[in-house]
């Protein structure tokens, strides 16, 4: 099985490929829960996250002169990112990875493509301080900005009154903090898929309830599965901090390999120099997939049912007939949820 959980006991891996389902932490089909993981150190609070929104939506939050926000390239009015290969930064540079979504991310447990930040927070922090995304200096340059509002020294007061910080809120873990309980927020509607699951069979049809099926014959539920299609439970599973991830490509020098440039990037060896971990990403979540085109690490297939032929190939080594293909197509698109509207979604202020 190519998918490997990053967790301190052996046994709990044993579990998950001998008893997949002897628990709801390892159920394979799981609808949609009610709200996000939450650290105990940053509860959520409705003053927090209207912080945090007015802070997404902010280009100065990214440079005194920039003209891009987290919106740029988590744009919520678009499933939640920016329907490109790699993000364009500041002063035209580009990210190295495609933006991931941001709807539902509070339900991972890791982040980014290669899963190095185990926190949100910490992933906030990371961006400002990533000249390609913050063409500030330093954090503390934010900050100092964000001083001068007072507006937003309000804002910082009436979100962090019952903290430590409290006399001095403006600072740059409390930005980390606001903004990933704005982002923790952003949870969907329940899909079709979510509607069926739990007892309305006319939530699907023919094609869509063939291809779940296709989907776990031909392998993809290995490691698409759970509440987020993105491994284990998190929660009663999966920790904050604790990882799931998949050898990717898994069969290597295939044709798709090549076309798409799939082995280029090494993955979480470039990040943690473990042999092992040669091409090991975070398997990502499959809700809502089907805004987010283009797919994969490198953005480079434009196509969902492109992006389904070259899994079942690299992964499974599997060639797919085009009524299989269409039926999981169908099947994935049922995953598809209403995106709920945010204030500014779409603007920059």
């Amino acid at each position: 099985m190519p998918c490997l959980p990053n967790l301190k006991s052996t046994i709990f891996f044993s579990l998950l490929v001998l008893f997949p389902c002897t628990s709801w932490a390892f159920d394979y089909l799981q609808p949609l829960p009610e709200s996000p993981l939450i650290p105990v150190n940053n509860p959520l609070t409705k003053a927090k996250i209207a912080l945090g929104e007015k802070l997404f939506f902010d280009t100065q939050l990214l440079g005194l002169n920039s003209s891009l926000s987290c919106n740029s390239c988590h744009n919520l009015a678009q499933g939640g990112s920016d329907n490109s290969a790699t993000s364009v930064g500041q002063g035209g540079k580009k990210t190295r990875r495609s933006a991931p979504s941001l709807w539902n991310i509070g339900l991972q447990t890791v982040l980014y493509w290669d899963g190095r930040s185990i926190s949100l927070e910490l992933q906030t922090l990371d961006h400002l301080r990533n000249p390609v995304i913050s063409s500030w200096n330093s954090i503390g340059s934010v900050v100092t900005k964000l001083n001068q509002s007072a507006e937003y020294r309000q804002a910082f007061k009436d979100a962090f009154k019952d903290t430590s910080s409290k006399d001095n809120p403006v600072s740059g873990i409390n930005i980390a903090r606001a903004i990933a309980s704005f982002e923790r927020s952003l949870m969907t509607g329940k899909s079709p898929f979510d509607r069926y699951i739990t007892g309305d069979k006319s939530a699907l049809g023919e094609s869509a309830v063939r291809g779940m099926k296709s989907f776990n014959d031909t392998g993809c539920l290995a490691c698409h599965f759970g509440v987020n299609f993105a491994g284990p439970a998190p929660g009663p599973a999966l920790k904050m901090g604790d990882g799931f991830y998949e050898l990717f490509p898994n069969n290597l020098g295939t044709f798709y390999e090549k076309q798409y440039k799939l082995a280029d990037d090494l993955g979480r060896y470039e990040y943690t120099g473990l042999p092992d971990e040669r091409y090991m990403w975070r398997v990502p979540p499959l809700r809502n997939i089907e805004l987010t085109a283009p797919y994969f690490h490198n953005g480079s297939v434009s196509s969902l049912e492109e992006a389904i032929r070259v899994m079942a190939e690299t992964q499974l080594g599997r060639k797919l007939s085009t009524s299989t293909v269409t039926d999981i197509v169908e099947f994935l698109k049922s995953l598809t949820a209403k995106i709920p509207s945010v204030g500014n979604a779409g603007k920059e202020q």
